[in-house]
């Protein structure tokens, strides 16, 4: 009898597209948690449980990879003109957005509370990321 047999390497995916979707899962996780820590520190933001916060850390992470870079762009006089300080406006505005499809599970207080929210949150996200960066660094 003739068997195909394949190569191990081909049956599984190599080793660096598994540690990149761990790092993502992990960064997504981790950001979920850092969206409690931000409902835990300012009362103007609320997250009802975990699995809410995971799904706000979703669509925050899916609004800043298509909604953002387009409000990037179209802001960009205004943002030239600020001096990048307008970049702290569309971040409370993916906020506040997410905040707003989500509905109950992720509560946030007005734009004043979105722009606080958005600031701990994204010094947060700094912190992941830099941990996640010396964790999952190349060798």
């Amino acid at each position: 009898m003739f068997f195909l047999r394949l190569p191990l390497t081909s049956r599984l995916a190599p080793p660096a597209a598994i540690l990149s979707r761990m790092k993502l899962l992990l960064k997504w996780l981790l950001s979920a948690v850092a969206l409690l820590c931000v409902a835990y520190i300012y009362s103007g933001v609320e997250v009802r449980s975990f699995p809410a916060a995971l799904g706000a850390a979703f669509v925050i992470g899916l609004f800043n990879v298509v909604l953002r870079p387009i409000l990037v762009v179209l802001t960009l006089p205004v943002t030239i003109l600020t001096v990048g300080l307008f970049l702290f406006i569309i971040n409370a505005l993916m906020f506040w957005a997410a905040a707003s499809v989500l509905g109950d599970a992720f509560q946030v207080r007005g734009f004043t509370a979105a722009l606080i929210g958005s600031l701990i949150y994204s010094v947060l996200g700094l912190v992941i990321e830099a941990a996640l960066g010396g964790l999952f660094a190349k060798k």
